[in-house]
This record gives structure tokens, C-alpha cells and sequence, in this order.
């Protein structure tokens, strides 16, 4: 990624797209749950153990604060890392879990973050009142949610328009389980208080994050002025 000066188009710094982009996601799903999630969260699962796992776990407990974690990926080796690498870092207890629908049951939050092509956590696994963050879809044949929790759910976007195309909305539209009208809002719009967030305990609510290049640009802005800050540079190129 290449950070430009707006008015010049001076490039200001050259970063990891990867880094970025595992810095915005896990941001936006930590945005969602300070708006969505039930504030008293007990427990959280996250389901995928890789690149973003690490990520979403640790934005998601700068806005609310689990007792435990449950953490699930179809490689049992990599879940033990990171409940061990985790666990250490944040003191919390966090168990590998291989009963999906029981640690979906148990959990008030539930983050999804795979490469699956077909879902895999069922409107049935899902009890009332819990948040869950699909962060997988990024493209047409992604796919971690059943189309029949979405149509059952309170559904916010992080953009309607590209959650049609390439999110999991892409494939309950495809079902003909909800139309795009029921979208309740996008994340844009119940942060600035547009649209109404959570409206009771009970209601289970769905975040679509399909990802957008305006994230991109903004953890890029803010890296970079971390590092100006923390440099005393002017303006430099640097690998984050």
C-alpha cells in the first residue's frame, strides 16, 4: 500500500496491505460490537485461528471484556497456538473448542474469520441476543453464514452495495432468504446514530464486513501518524 499526500501526490509512506488490512478489519468488527454487541458479554468464540484471529481478538477486547474465550479452526494445532500464544498475552482463559454448535450456544459473541465456502454457523446454533461478526466473505464464493440466520437477524453492513456482490448477504440474497431492503443499516449509519443500534437483550444481530478501501486509508493515515509521532520525521517511508 502507498500512502499519498492528498493535494501533491507526494507518496509519504510504502506499508504491509496485509498488516493494514488485519488492523481495519478486526477494527471494524471491535466498532460493530461497541454498537451491537450486548455490553455484558460472558464469553466470546472466535472461529479462525490464522492471520485475522489474533486480530479480532484483541480489537474486540478494547470494547468489551469476555471472562473467557473459545477459540475453533478446522486445524486443531493452530487453534492450540493461539489459545497458548493468546492466552499469554491476555491473560484470559481462552479453550479450543471442537463442538462448534455448543461453543456457538455458549458464546454472546461470535467472530468468523475463515476462508469456508460454505457456511457453517446455522441460524439454529445461534441463540437469542447474541452478536455475530461475519468477517470471512470478501469475494463471491466466501461463505460462513447460514442465509437463514441472516433473514433471521437484525443484518447491518459494512457497505450494502458490496455486501450484495461478495458477502455473506451475496449469498442469502442468492437463496431469495431476505431481499437487500432488509438490511437493516450500514455500521456508518447506526454510529452516527441514523439508525437505531441495539434495541433489546434478546436480539440476535449480524455484522456483514466485507471490508472497504476507505478502512484501508484510514489505518494507513493513522500508522502513519503513529510513526511521524513516534520518529520526530517529518515524512519517511517505512514497512509496517
Amino acid at each position: 500500500m502507498v500512502l499519498c499526500e492528498a493535494v501533491t501526490g507526494q507518496p509519504l509512506a510504502v506499508m504491509d496491505s496485509m498488516a493494514i488490512t488485519a488492523l481495519r478489519t478486526a477494527a471494524a468488527t471491535a466498532v460493530a460490537a461497541k454498537y451491537l454487541a450486548r455490553k455484558n458479554c460472558r464469553t466470546a468464540l472466535i472461529c479462525g485461528c490464522g492471520g485475522q484471529g489474533p486480530a479480532q481478538l484483541r480489537a474486540l477486547l478494547r470494547v468489551r471484556g469476555p471472562e473467557r474465550i473459545y477459540a475453533c479452526d478446522q486445524d486443531a494445532e493452530k487453534a492450540r497456538a493461539f489459545a497458548a500464544a493468546l492466552g499469554a498475552e491476555t491473560g484470559l482463559p481462552i479453550t479450543t473448542v471442537s463442538d462448534l454448535p455448543r461453543a456457538v450456544a455458549e458464546s454472546d459473541i461470535v467472530v468468523t474469520c475463515t476462508t469456508a465456502r460454505h457456511y457453517f454457523i446455522t441460524r439454529e446454533m445461534v441463540r437469542p441476543g447474541t452478536f455475530v461478526a461475519g468477517v470471512g466473505a470478501d469475494n463471491e464464493n466466501k461463505q460462513e453464514l447460514d442465509p437463514a440466520l441472516l433473514a433471521a437477524s437484525k443484518l447491518v453492513t459494512d457497505l450494502t452495495e458490496q455486501c450484495a456482490v461478495i458477502g455473506d448477504l451475496h449469498h442469502a440474497l442468492a437463496a431469495g432468504a431476505m431481499a437487500r431492503s432488509d438490511v437493516h443499516a450500514e455500521l456508518g449509519e447506526v454510529v452516527a446514530g441514523l439508525k437505531p443500534a441495539r434495541a433489546s437483550e434478546e436480539e440476535t444481530i449480524v455484522f456483514d464486513s466485507s471490508g472497504t478501501a476507505l478502512q484501508d486509508v484510514a489505518a494507513a493515515v493513522a500508522v502513519y501518524r503513529r510513526a511521524i509521532r513516534d520518529s520526530g520525521s517529518p515524512r519517511f517511508s517505512f514497512n509496517a
